[in-house]
């Protein structure tokens, strides 16, 4: 691919700071992440307290699956159009609403105003999972794009471990004894207070610092964008142009059905993961939120690990497909020690779940990128998030489905299996077509040619 010959004498530099905006994001993801799973960690508690199902509860976390879907192509087409200032700051506020929402639901007859704000929650959350490749692109040079992407990744799953293990700690039991509604409910209003107290202080940080944009481009990639108007859609038009430019690239529509089967599968083992464990270890609740906690710090590491070897070794293809094959053999293993029935094996079983499969995340962001290059990285990256949150609805309603039959978590187990040994199967299809490496490859034997 011919780098476009404007680009090659334009100013080229990463400003410092970028690394503020990449932590402005980092808290505003992590806010947001932290809301997804808040109440389908303590589900019997939250089920007791406000006397519905524990089905009915995971769908605090469905809608979060469910929500993206009808929300991803306008919020593709906000952040195309608007930015990355307007999106950042209108999902801090969306974050901040959302919190409040539920500090006022926190009553036992008020369970259709915590899903109001789950619902709030919910469509914020389209505007932040779609912005970390896009942030990187915008702020990071060439070789730090890849890590950027993964820290920005990386903040929602911090909020998610957050999520995992503070509710798990302050809201008792429905088995504690001496537990009453009125207890309960001191521990739901001081969650709630914790969050949106946080979530405020985010959105004011947000408001005065977060910039949309350098001055100057980070990388000759960028600059050739800007140079011929493309750093940002505008119209309708131009945004339907690029989803149609971006959905026609070789090989994306392969990487579009491996990623959402990873994603879809780890959606799915989050949700109903308090379910799962006490189907094996009764009275395990504190053991189910801190082997989530394990899981999404193991993929913390997972993500830095990746993104760090891209940005050192540009082996996209070989990332992908290696991370596939170590999620297929995780959920082996973490499915061998359930039966086993060794409650420490399988906080070691979750670490290596939560390597491969959080890891994979930040990997399959940047081979879109790569795989669409010129496209604009928020497109490429949205429509992969909204082909995973089909599949994680369906994988969460299936494993819902069959936990309550006798042995039902054994099936459960052995759905997100041999899906996964799918999607690695179809994972070897994806061809190594790297258009953003080959421009910027392109324009340095332009600046050096004899080089």
């Amino acid at each position: 691919m011919e780098a476009p010959r404007d680009a090659d004498s334009a100013e080229v530099r990463p400003v410092g700071r970028r690394w503020l905006m990449l932590a402005l994001f980092f808290l505003v993801t992590m806010a947001n992440g932290f809301q997804w799973i808040q109440f389908a960690i303590i589900s019997n508690s939250v089920a007791w307290f406000y006397g519905v199902s524990t089905q009915a509860v995971q769908w605090t976390s469905l809608m979060y699956m469910v929500l993206y879907i009808p929300c991803i192509l306008p919020a593709l087409w906000f952040l195309d159009a608007k930015g990355l200032g307007w999106t950042v700051k209108l999902a801090a506020v969306g974050n901040c609403l959302a919190a409040w929402l539920k500090v006022a639901a926190a009553r036992p007859d008020l369970i259709g105003v915590l899903f109001a704000g789950q619902s709030l929650a919910a469509a914020t959350q389209v505007l932040v999972l779609s912005t970390p490749p896009r942030l990187a692109a915008v702020w990071f040079g060439a070789h730090q794009v890849s890590t950027a992407t993964a820290v920005g990744v990386i903040g929602n799953q911090v909020g998610n471990a957050l999520g995992f293990v503070v509710p798990s700690l302050l809201v008792r039991s429905p088995n504690q004894p001496g537990t009453t509604v009125a207890a309960m409910q001191e521990d739901m209003t001081l969650v709630g207070y914790i969050v949106a107290a946080s979530t405020t202080a985010i959105a004011v940080l947000v408001f005065i610092g977060f910039q949309k944009a350098p001055p100057v481009a980070p990388s000759v990639a960028q600059a050739a964008l800007r140079l011929h108007g493309r750093s940002h859609g505008g119209t309708m038009s131009e945004f339907k142009t690029s989803v149609k430019a971006v959905l026609a690239s070789p090989g994306y529509l392969y990487l579009l059905v491996t990623n959402a089967i990873n994603t879809g599968v780890t959606l799915a083992a989050a949700t109903v993961l308090n379910d799962l464990i006490l189907s094996v270890f009764p009275d395990s609740e504190d053991d189910a939120g801190f082997i989530g906690l394990v899981m999404v710090v193991a993929g913390l590491v997972g993500a830095v690990i990746s993104g760090l070897v891209l940005d050192f070794t540009a082996k996209f293809k070989e990332m992908t497909v290696g991370m596939y094959g170590l999620s297929v053999v995780s959920l082996v293993v973490f499915t061998a020690t359930m039966f086993a029935e060794r409650i420490w094996a399988v906080y070691i079983a979750g670490a290596l779940a939560g390597l491969s499969l959080a890891g994979y995340v930040a990997v399959g962001f940047e081979f879109a990128a790569e795989l669409t290059y010129p496209e604009p990285e928020g497109t490429s990256s949205g429509l992969l998030n909204a082909a995973s949150m089909v599949l994680g609805i369906a994988f969460t309603v299936a494993s819902g489905a069959l936990l309550p039959l006798a042995g039902g978590w054994r099936w459960a187990c052995a759905l997100m299996t041999a899906v996964l040994l799918v999607g690695a199967a179809v994972s070897l299809a994806i061809p190594n077509n790297l258009r953003r490496q080959a421009a910027q490859r392109a324009a340095h034997t332009l600046r050096h040619p004899g080089q």
